[in-house]
């Protein structure tokens, strides 16, 4: 959901943009680079991430050390929940990833990154696309959250409301929060494979921290450069489908086009706010800047 370097697919791809992953390919040093993030993420989440995704994260002990093979990986997601995990060369155009999503595919890319961004890296690699995703795709509620989103996804492209319906992949499959166990859980992506923002997202002051609101998340704007600003949190995924499944696109983009898009550090009334951000964090960076 994001602009792609081509209209076609580059060569070696499939029609629908999908490669080999190829993983013989992968030298030492990139499945040493997956181990150390895996360790380091897997002793830091338990009690900080949700209760689906640490049960889903079992489907990525494989057989073979470092990187996962796709090959066995998707014989334990197809068992789990019909999903299956697919490489492509890069972003791809907004049709074909919505495609493959309502058909239960997920796009992973294929490289991992450096031993100096083990930090922070701003394009998806091979471990945000499949620490931060799959297990989550091993919860069956989830899992049809997802194939209904790319259904939408593919609705909202007749609709020219894709920005919208971006945000809404953006504040829930990769910076989402759900209530669980008395307190706040992380089950997004982005949060999940970075070992800052598993902290910052729970425990900083700074940003808003804002109960899910369906036509409140798609009209907040987001940041792709740096930790979030606010966080949406969901009641569960039976709710976050159910309003899916249940919710009329159509009349609500029509309502969104007339309204002033919000900033994601904005508090308006009607917010269900659990806990109001100081903003010094986005302060701070603003000043450095």
């Amino acid at each position: 959901m994001a602009d792609h370097a081509f209209e076609h697919p580059p060569e070696g791809a499939a029609a629908d943009w999908t490669v080999p992953q190829d993983w013989a390919a992968y030298t030492a040093e990139d499945h040493e680079t997956w181990d150390i993030l895996f360790a380091r993420q897997s002793a830091l989440l338990p009690g900080r991430a949700c209760e689906a995704y640490l049960r889903g994260l079992d489907v990525l002990r494989l057989s073979k050390p470092g990187i996962p093979d796709y090959a066995e990986l998707n014989q334990r997601l197809m068992a789990a929940t019909g999903w299956q995990v697919v490489a492509v060369p890069g972003l791809v155009p907004d049709a074909v990833f919505f495609d493959h999503l309502a058909n239960r595919r997920f796009v992973a890319g294929n490289f991992i990154r450096r031993r100096d961004q083990l930090d922070y890296l701003q394009e998806p690699d091979v471990f945000h696309d499949v620490f931060g995703h799959v297990p989550m795709l091993a919860d069956p509620v989830f899992a049809d959250y997802m194939a209904a989103y790319g259904r939408g996804g593919l609705r909202s492209l007749g609709f020219g409301a894709l920005d919208k319906l971006a945000r809404l992949y953006w504040y829930t499959v990769e910076f989402g929060l759900v209530r669980e166990a008395g307190g706040l859980r992380l089950f997004g992506s982005g949060i999940v494979s970075s070992f800052g923002e598993s902290r910052f997202a729970l425990d900083d002051p700074s940003p808003n921290r804002i109960a899910f609101d369906l036509e409140r998340v798609m009209r907040t704007r987001y940041r792709i450069d740096d930790y979030q600003q606010v966080y949406f949190v969901i009641d569960s995924f039976e709710d976050l489908l159910r309003q899916t499944l249940e919710t009329d696109f159509a009349p609500l983009y029509a309502r969104l086009a007339g309204l002033p898009d919000l900033g994601p550090a904005d508090v308006i009334d009607g917010d269900a706010l659990i806990t109001r951000g100081t903003q010094a964090y986005a302060m701070e960076r603003a000043g450095a800047g």
